[in-house]
């Protein structure tokens, strides 16, 4: 169903989100939950160790979120979208986040997209 939508909108009315933040995140979340059964085989392809099931859910939806942006077509730059999921994962996710969502992206870069994928 599309409760997620009405319960974006309430949480973006309820924290006076911008009108364009909150388009821009039902946009997100729309072409994740689209594009989910693909993303999360990008995540199970660079995640070996461990079953996308075991993976924190903070982790997995930022990896999510990430693997979206970082889609053919993209606007945003792989940088600017590993970056910003590093950030978010040291903000909200455990011991190791950070570590564990630079690595699964930094693989999945390298992999679809080698010419793009970071030095550092």
């Amino acid at each position: 169903g599309h409760g997620w939508r009405e319960a974006l909108r309430a949480h973006a009315e309820a924290v006076h989100a911008p009108k364009a933040v909150a388009a821009f995140a039902e946009e997100r979340v729309a072409g994740v939950l689209e594009a989910m059964a693909d993303i999360d085989e990008v995540i199970r392809r660079h995640a070996t160790a461990w079953p996308l099931d075991q993976v924190s859910a903070v982790d997995r939806n930022i990896l999510r979120i990430a693997l979206y942006e970082l889609r053919p077509g993209s606007p945003t730059p792989p940088k600017v979208a590993i970056n910003e999921a590093v950030e978010l994962a040291k903000e909200f996710g455990g011991e190791g986040s950070s570590r564990f969502v630079n690595g699964v992206l930094g693989a999945a870069v390298g992999d679809e997209h080698p010419q793009q994928a970071p030095t550092a």
